[in-house]
């Protein structure tokens, strides 16, 4: 089969329309159907059901589908690995990374990155789903469990402390629970049920000093760390947050200073066959010089 075409057909399927995938790839919404056209022709079967709201996989095209998906990874890496044995470290660098930490910590670093590495084509995705980098849905990850997926080179990059926070605001109209029982009297924001958690346990002040388990009163329920942030520093509630988090705000106190600290295990991930690729190198090199420089 030619390249070209199950290039093209990637797109389509990626896209949904004939018009999208033009777009992307800068042909004509007829050249790409004469395209598919050809391909199913060649293969003898009809690769897309045509609807009026767009394209949908037939089974043979899911089957194909798979197949272009395998060789377009293949071929990233392949690019990836030849451009890691230049001289400078250069070339596309997908980091993964949580909201919280990558929208806050993380961003903060890249602009000294960026001035070392001028060569290097950085993209930060930030999302708490986890992402298949085996598939190259991203080069590097920095996670807050410990990797599952196989075939990964993983690291420890360092440990995340955590404590209980509200708003000088909320204080002062709510005052500050003395004891962790008190915690019934008071309003608390936590992480949304119907989102991936970004670490584990991370609603534990429901239960925390509540042997009964009566429910508590939740405000709000917000589904990424640095959400939740911003809305314990409004003055809406109290919440369990990250120390380096809670340290970038001047309207935060810490309160139950003595309840026992979460910490949080975070690890830097990659696919074993980029072990030797420089830009991930100079990017973990750089991380773990920047993560010693601050208190976490």
């Amino acid at each position: 089969m030619d390249w070209d075409k199950l290039r093209i057909f990637q797109a389509v399927a990626d896209a949904g329309s004939f018009t999208h995938a033009g777009e992307s790839l800068k042909l004509s919404q007829s050249a790409i159907s004469r395209q598919i056209g050809a391909l199913e022709e060649q293969l003898g079967v009809m690769l897309f059901h045509r609807h009026a709201r767009g394209l949908i996989l037939t089974e043979q095209g899911e089957l194909l589908y798979r197949t272009a998906r395998d060789m377009a990874a293949k071929v990233n890496t392949a690019e990836a690995l030849l451009r890691a044995n230049q001289d400078k470290p250069a070339g596309r660098l997908k980091i993964h990374a949580t909201v919280g930490f990558g929208s806050t910590w993380l961003t903060a670093q890249m602009h000294e990155f960026i001035a070392l590495y001028p060569e290097i084509d950085v993209s930060l995705v930030l999302s708490d789903n986890e992402l298949d980098l085996g598939m190259r849905e991203a080069d590097v990850a920095i996670r807050m469990v410990m990797p599952r997926q196989p075939g990964l080179v993983q690291r420890h990059l360092l440990t995340v402390r955590s404590h209980v926070y509200a708003s000088h605001g909320y204080v002062q109209k709510y005052g500050k629970p003395a004891t962790v029982e008190e915690l019934d009297q008071h309003r608390l924001i936590i992480f949304g049920e119907d989102a991936r958690a970004p670490v584990q346990d991370v609603n534990w002040l429901l239960r925390e000093g509540n042997a009964d388990q009566n429910p508590r009163l939740v405000v709000l329920r917000v589904n990424n760390t640095y959400g939740i942030f911003r809305a314990v520093e409004s003055g809406l509630g109290i919440a369990s947050l990250p120390d380096y988090l809670a340290r970038e705000s001047t309207k935060l106190e810490m309160v139950l200073p003595d309840l026992n600290v979460r910490t949080t295990d975070v690890y830097f991930t990659y696919p074993e066959e980029l072990r030797h690729s420089k830009r991930i190198a100079v990017f973990r090199d750089f991380l773990l010089r920047k993560v010693a420089e601050t208190r976490f």
